[in-house]
């Protein structure tokens, strides 16, 4: 049996093969050459000491034992091009792991997405960084893969409750992944990874008899006594199946517009709202780690911060160490911001999203809307941005300071934002409330992170996707829609995930679920 071990160690030391195991040898007061392997099995950075030290679990295999180290295997899928079928609307996460999970189970998933495959959507992000151009079905929220493809492949969460997290990090890694995801305390595929595993994913569902339909967008659902009879898509084709799960994603408001017009109960969701902010990433590694030069050996610092700010939470959110933002709209007339890093985190800046926790109370101006009202409070933001920024995919942004004293910046330097900037007082963004709570939560920032508040920092607005504006009802045990038999509604789109990992944790669960009660 391997000997398991905790330690910390220098952030060189951790790095390194062979300086790791001569530290192990002096503390197991053995010989480097007894030393047959030295496993990591979990690795953490603690910044608390000016000194930084890497938090290391290990499993040390000596000469002479087995050296039996885990073999990450794909489960054993089962033929269902001839099996029962269930309909799986979305390919984030969600839905591929639900689509994975019923071909596990020996059912066929027919797998729905409105946009294009992940190499077809290339296209489409280039045209809306480079030409403002906003393909509704093709963007960096819609296509295979979903908003996690082209925007980080984080895979941290703290849904450890929701499901089993290291079956779902397993796959990924079985898919192609880096191991170091089942290592690292805060895992990261990158943008420019993450792609290839989402495709090899998608042939696996086809190889296997699953049936996969790209640039199909469903518009209607069909309902038959309180129960699913199947989808009509886009060209008038109807597809039938007694099992639905509809994992669309936190964007797909013509998705809640058509469960609202079709009386299926949905209901409006409280969710956060703000800015993504852009500092140097040396200035962060100088706040987290204490010094002047991060050095080669600790990866880009990440930040996460929350305050109590007039009764609201005002948090860090999705923060990218270097990383890009990006522009994140799903319809023409509106400007979105989000953000994302390269696996290697190397570019020059780093960017989070700021955000102020939203009730239920703030979207009374929308009340007419009834269940759609906190979809509507959103969308009038990222409407008014685009006004505001010209009619273009440009941002309004202003210097950290500046915004908080009231100024409108005389200059926005170049940020990764592409499509470029426009310099605005972002309180003309935002509601009078959201606008006073971040003013003040920004000077709490500065406090608790010395060098967090300059005017080096721009505030991109808005950051308004966050999580779904909608909760779409469902049966705690049963995971069946309250209403509708056979309509599982699923991941974030629906208000129950909230990130790659517990999204496909929730459509694992929900294609078990569906397959218990299929005929």
């Amino acid at each position: 049996m391997p000997r398991e071990l905790q330690i910390q160690v220098s952030p060189e030391v951790a790095s390194n093969e062979g300086m790791l195991k001569t530290h192990v040898s002096k503390l197991v007061q053995t010989s480097v050459s007894e030393i047959q392997y030295v496993a990591i099995v979990k690795r953490s950075i603690d910044a608390r000491q000016r000194a930084i030290k890497i938090n290391l679990k290990l499993q040390v295999f000596f000469q002479g034992e087995d050296l039996v180290l885990e073999n990450i295997a794909l489960p054993e899928y089962k033929e269902v091009s001839k099996a029962p079928e269930v309909i799986v609307v979305g390919a984030g996460p969600a839905g591929l792991f639900a689509a994975l999970q019923l071909i596990e189970l020996g059912v066929k998933p027919i797998l729905i997405e409105r946009g294009k495959d992940v190499r077809g959507r290339r296209r489409d992000l280039k045209a809306i960084n480079r030409d403002g151009i906003v393909n509704e079905d093709s963007n960096y929220c819609f296509g295979e893969g979903g908003a996690g493809t082209y925007s980080d492949g984080k895979l941290y969460t703290r849904s450890k409750k929701r499901g089993d997290v290291d079956r779902i990090l397993r796959l990924l890694v079985a898919f192609g992944a880096t191991p170091d995801i089942l290592v690292d305390a805060h895992p990261h595929i990158g943008t420019n990874k993450l792609p290839q595993i989402i495709q090899d994913i998608r042939e696996k569902i086809k190889e296997y008899g699953g049936q996969v339909l790209f640039e199909t967008r469903v518009t209607d659902i069909l309902v038959k006594n309180n129960e699913v009879d199947g989808v009509v898509i886009q060209n008038g084709d109807v597809i039938h199946a007694k099992k639905l799960i509809l994992a669309t994603g936190h964007s797909a408001r013509d998705i809640f517009e058509l469960l609202d017009r079709k009386k299926i109960l949905i209901e409006a969701k409280p969710f956060a709202l703000g800015v993504r902010a852009e500092h140097p990433q040396s200035l962060i590694d100088s706040i987290q780690y204490s010094c002047d030069f991060r050095g080669e050996f600790l990866p880009p610092a990440p930040y996460s911060v929350v305050k109590q700010v007039n009764g609201r939470g005002m948090y860090s959110f999705c923060m990218c160490p270097g990383g890009v933002i990006a522009p994140c709209a799903t319809s023409p007339g509106e400007v979105v911001t989000n953000g994302w890093s390269p696996s290697k985190r190397d570019q020059a800046t780093a960017n989070s999203g700021i955000v102020v926790e939203l009730k239920l109370e703030d979207f009374k101006p929308f009340a007419k809307h009834g269940a759609l009202a906190g979809m509507e409070f959103q969308k009038a933001i990222e409407q008014k941005a685009w006004q505001l920024a010209g009619q273009t995919q440009k941002v309004p942004a202003q210097r950290m300071v500046d915004f908080s004293q009231k100024k409108i910046s005389a200059d926005i330097p170049k940020t990764s934002y592409v499509p470029g900037t426009e310099s605005i007082e972002l309180g003309e963004v935002f509601p009078g409330f959201l606008t006073q709570i971040m003013r003040e939560g920004f000077v709490q920032f500065g406090k608790s992170m010395k060098g967090y508040f300059t005017n080096e920092a721009i505030l991109h607005a808005p950051e308004s996707r966050t999580s779904s504006p909608v909760r779409i009802p469902r049966d705690n045990y049963s995971l069946e829609h309250l209403q509708i038999k056979g309509l599982y509604p699923c991941g974030e789109g629906a208000g129950y995930a909230g990130g790659i990992i517990s999204a496909a944790i929730d459509g694992e669960k929900c294609a078990i679920k569906a397959v218990e009660t299929l005929a």
